[in-house]
């Protein structure tokens, strides 16, 4: 299951990418907005972000206006990791490289045919599992946690 939300500037965004689910035949859960009348990011990020974190939704694809509204408020919930994107090689990297469980486009920035190019990219491309992206990402973890990131230089 995919979560999805958007904000105004992301809404019709949004709504191309849920037609390339469906051909996927990816089930996907609409944490809003429905509208495409003035709103708050944040109050449709951060249920998608949890739902993510909580294991309910296996990953995320947010829209805003750039990308960065959703992307800056989706990594402040413990367990996401979550990359603004415009182009299809930092997709395919964010997932092998760094295990990105969220996605955050531009509604305002991608074009709609370049959107489901990166949605599928991101989709398609597993986690590498190499031991240096999985210390990277450990590193990470430990400072969410408010600990120390080990092998950091202090």
């Amino acid at each position: 299951m995919i979560a999805l939300a958007s904000d105004h500037g992301g809404f019709a965004l949004k709504n191309e990418i849920k037609v390339l689910l469906d051909e996927m035949a990816l089930a996907y859960k609409d944490f809003g907005t429905d509208t495409a009348d003035s709103c708050d990011y944040a109050v449709f990020a951060v249920p998608a972000a949890e739902a993510v974190a909580r294991g309910e939704c296996e990953r995320g694809i947010l829209f805003c206006g750039t990308g960065a509204g959703m992307n800056y408020t989706a990594n402040k919930v413990k367990g996401i990791r979550c990359i603004v994107c415009s182009d299809c090689y930092t997709a395919a990297a964010s997932r092998s490289h760094n295990d990105a469980n969220m996605l955050a486009l531009g509604g305002r920035v991608v074009g709609a045919d370049l959107a489901k190019m990166i949605v599928r990219v991101w989709l398609e491309t597993e986690f590498s599992g190499d031991e240096r992206h999985k210390r990277r990402i450990a590193q990470i973890s430990s400072l969410e946690a408010g600990q120390p990131a080990p092998n950091v230089r202090q």
